[in-house]
């Protein structure tokens, strides 16, 4: 068994992960409706959903998406743009002052491409995005990339490899890597 494979799909681990799905988007929901000047509703609710309060000077602009919301671990002066999803079960980390664009997805959790253990077995691993980044619009971060210090990653990019520091990172990445 490959050691990216987080989670057998059907067994309790992935039943109580689907319990807190249920909750999280119950929770982003209600979030998503509130009136923008709503401010102590927005509080309330973020601190249900992350199970901790916003640090003081971190904002999230909504509407706001996350399957988990509880791996979902910011830093000060983060701030994240309306529009963004955060797939969280094997854990996002953004260090201080980062900025998230909107419509950024970060995706900590899919699917093996070995087609027996496509229905068996959630992969992954965690995120970690590092102090000072700006991820611009519509970009995609993939599961287990870390995005160095003071880095840029463009509008639209695909993140699949880690980004060294003080780095700019732009394009798609799809590419064949694999036949089968």
């Amino acid at each position: 068994m490959p050691s990216d494979l987080l989670l057998r799909i059907h067994g309790p681990e992935f039943r109580a992960m689907s319990e807190r799905v249920l909750r999280a988007t119950e929770l982003t929901s209600r979030l998503n409706v509130l009136p923008f000047d709503d401010e102590a509703g927005k509080a309330e609710l973020f601190e249900q959903i992350l199970g901790r309060a916003l640090p003081p000077r971190t904002t999230i602009s909504p509407p706001f998406y996350t399957d988990h919301g509880l791996n979902l671990d910011l830093a000060d002066r983060v701030f994240v743009n309306q529009n963004c999803t955060f797939l969280d079960y094997a854990g996002i980390r953004l260090a201080e002052r980062v900025m998230v664009a909107p419509r950024v997805t970060f995706i900590t959790v899919g699917h093996s491409v070995d087609t027996d253990d496509r229905r068996v077995w959630l992969t992954g691993g965690p995120i970690g995005v590092e102090e000072n980044v700006w991820i611009g619009a519509g970009a995609t971060v993939l599961p287990g990339v870390t995005i160095g210090r003071d880095s840029v990653i463009a509008a639209g990019s695909v993140v699949a490899d880690d980004v060294p520091p003080r780095s700019l990172v732009t394009g798609g990445k799809a590419t064949v890597r694999r036949s089968w």
